[in-house]
C-alpha cells in the first residue's frame, strides 16, 4: 500500500508543479504516476479495491481541477501569469458617426462599406439592400455596428 500512496503523492505534487514549470513534462509524469498507482492497486489488492482506488482518483482529480480553476487565477502566483496592461485602444465605439451622411462604397446587402466623413466604415443597413454610390445616413451606432439607411435625397430622386 505504501508504493500506491507514494505514487499518488508524487503524481499530485508533479501536477501542481506543472503550473509553474514549462513543457508539460512534470504534468505528464505526474499523470503517469497516478495511472501507475491505480494499476498497482488493481494488481496487488484485486479488482474490488482497484476499482475503489480508481473512483477515488477520478473524484480527487475532478475536485482538484475545480479548486485549481477557482482559486489559482486569483492567487498571487496566478497573478504573475495574468497580464494587466493593455496594448492600445481599438476604437470600436464611433458615436461621432451618428447622423452623419456618406456614400455606399459597395452594395449593402445588408452589410458592406461606406465612405462617411472621408473614412471607410463597415456598415449594415436597417433592413433592405442599398445600391453602390447611394447616399446613406447613419441612424444608429451600436458598439461596433454602424447602422445606415438610404438618405432622403436618394429616396426622393428615385420617386
Amino acid at each position: 500500500m505504501g508504493l500506491v500512496i507514494t505514487l499518488f503523492v508524487v503524481g499530485a505534487i508533479l501536477l501542481v508543479l506543472e503550473t509553474v514549470l514549462p513543457g508539460m513534462i512534470a504534468g505528464a509524469i505526474g499523470l503517469l504516476c497516478i495511472f501507475a498507482a491505480v494499476i498497482r492497486s488493481y494488481v496487488v489488492f484485486g479488482p474490488q479495491v482497484g476499482t475503489g482506488v480508481l473512483f477515488a482518483t477520478l473524484v480527487a482529480l475532478l475536485i482538484g481541477t475545480m479548486l485549481w480553476l477557482k482559486f489559482f487565477p486569483q492567487s498571487p502566483m496566478g497573478q504573475v501569469f495574468a497580464s494587466k496592461s493593455t496594448v492600445g485602444e481599438i476604437n470600436t465605439e464611433r458615436p461621432e458617426l451618428l447622423h452623419q451622411t456618406g456614400t455606399a462604397l459597395t452594395p449593402l446587402r445588408p452589410s458592406g462599406m461606406a465612405i462617411i466623413n472621408g473614412r471607410r466604415v463597415d456598415v449594415v443597413t436597417e433592413g433592405g439592400m442599398i445600391d453602390r454610390h447611394t447616399p446613406v445616413k447613419v441612424i444608429a451606432v451600436e458598439g461596433m455596428r454602424v447602422v445606415v439607411r438610404a438618405s432622403e435625397m436618394s429616396v426622393e430622386s428615385k420617386s
